[in-house]
């Protein structure tokens, strides 16, 4: 056998690591490498910190200024019996049956939103050495785009390095945009470029490179690749998914206000071919403080769990009447949860020790909810989750061996630190 310079690196890292390749080929026999049917991700980012306690493992009432822990909502009934949420989910209630509530998520990123928001969207603590690519950025590497006349990864929201694709390459990134009136700012021509001088300046650009000298830089080469897809995504035919007023304005109503037409633009991105999106939901004018809901913030939380309540429920189900839900794998994730006390300004600090991330559709065996917490939800009681095996999840939604490893260079990465998906939910 022929060992290339890789396979003698890896080899390497392992008895480095303490027989770190081993320890996980060990796991692979043990555990089968699970592969579901998804083809798409819509991820559902509510930054700020998600009160699972307030939501998705609502537990007994409590009271803020007699400082109690508890929740702070009563709880209803759901679709999947024993399963309750929070009074304002009351829409997505009877659709639980399509839904999992993975409620025992945990990692041990320090209490601070920057850096747990690292960890939730690459799945690794923040490194000094190499910058990771993020969920998205993986998925799309993985699978490429659904459809040739499709960007692979769109964020709707601000652009920021988290949802990036680290040493991936540009080739790997997003296309984004923030106001869903509109297309991404960057596939549009300014006014004096008319189809006529494009063409020209295309065609300049075309000479230039047939004349430079040939490269092997990857950054160019990423880069040239990364401009080929903005000139073929430019036109009009693309550019019409944006255009949500072709949609009935009884739907639009349905979705609600700016976060709802973000998710029905989702549903119109996975139609036209889109693996992953991203629809960032922390719009601070409803609360003032979005879902970092320390001390009066929490006042006015129901507002957003509302606008996420009509949202989610009102994506499930046109999903599902454009025989898409299946297809979709629906994921809604936080830096963290909120733990069950409440501070002296009446609101809640951080817990990423035990928290509450969402999973909808994907083909998944759904059942309400996953893992339990005490009766505080404060503390694992049984079937913790630990992020690795949440990412091992969602990878193997859509099919992507969660035990391969990647490279930086010449440097092995595990795809996930050895996590494994939640085999329950593949039943």
């Amino acid at each position: 056998m022929v060992l290339n310079r890789r396979d003698c690196l890896a080899t390497g890292a392992a008895v480095a690591g303490g027989l770190l390749l081993p320890k996980i080929g060990a796991a692979d026999s043990a555990t089968p490498l699970i592969k579901g049917k998804a083809e798409h991700v819509i991820s559902i980012w509510l930054g700020g910190g998600m009160g699972q306690i307030d939501t998705f493992d609502p537990k007994r009432k409590g009271d803020p200024k007699k400082r109690t822990p508890g929740s702070y909502y009563e709880s209803i009934d759901t679709a999947v019996p024993g399963v309750q949420l929070c009074e304002h989910l009351k829409t997505l209630a009877p659709l639980m049956d399509r839904v999992t509530a993975v409620r025992t998520v945990n990692h041990e990123a320090i209490d601070e939103h920057a850096a747990a928001t690292n960890r939730m969207h690459t799945g690794r603590p923040v490194s000094g050495t190499v910058t990771y690519p993020s969920l998205g950025s993986i998925i799309t590497h993985e699978r490429g785009s659904a459809n040739d006349g499709a960007p692979p990864y769109v964020l709707i929201g601000y652009p920021n390095v988290t949802r990036g694709p680290g040493f991936l390459g540009a080739q790997h990134s997003y296309l984004y945009l923030t106001d869903t009136s509109q297309g991404p700012a960057g596939l549009s021509r300014p006014g004096g470029i008319t189809m006529e001088r494009q063409s020209r300046r295309e065609s300049l650009l075309k000479v230039l490179k047939q004349n430079a000298d040939p490269t092997s830089d990857k950054r160019l080469l990423d880069y040239d690749a990364a401009i080929e897809q903005s000139l073929k995504l430019s036109g009009p035919e693309f550019n019409q998914v944006f255009e949500l007023d072709r949609e009935p304005s009884e739907l639009r109503n349905r979705y609600g206000g700016e976060f709802g037409q973000r998710c029905l633009l989702s549903r119109r991105l996975v139609e036209r071919g889109v693996r992953f999106i991203e629809v960032s939901h922390n719009l601070n004018f409803l609360n003032g403080a979005g879902w970092d809901v320390h001390n009066d913030g929490i006042l006015d939380q129901h507002k957003l769990i509302q606008e996420l309540d009509t949202a989610m429920a009102t994506l499930i189900s046109d999903l599902e009447e454009k025989k898409l839900l299946d297809k979709t794998l629906i994921v809604v994730t936080s830096e963290f949860g909120r733990p069950p006390e409440f501070d002296s300004g009446g609101g809640r600090g951080h817990q990423g020790t035990a928290f509450t991330c969402v999973l909808a559709g994907g083909g998944l065996a759904h059942r309400g909810a996953y893992g339990e917490t005490d009766e505080l939800s404060k503390t694992i009681v049984s079937n913790p989750v630990p992020l690795p095996d949440f990412f091992a999840t969602i990878f193997a939604a859509v099919g992507v061996d969660y035990h391969k490893y990647l490279y930086d260079g010449d440097r092995p990465v595990p795809i996930t630190d050895q996590g494994n998906a939640i085999a329950d939910l593949f039943g």
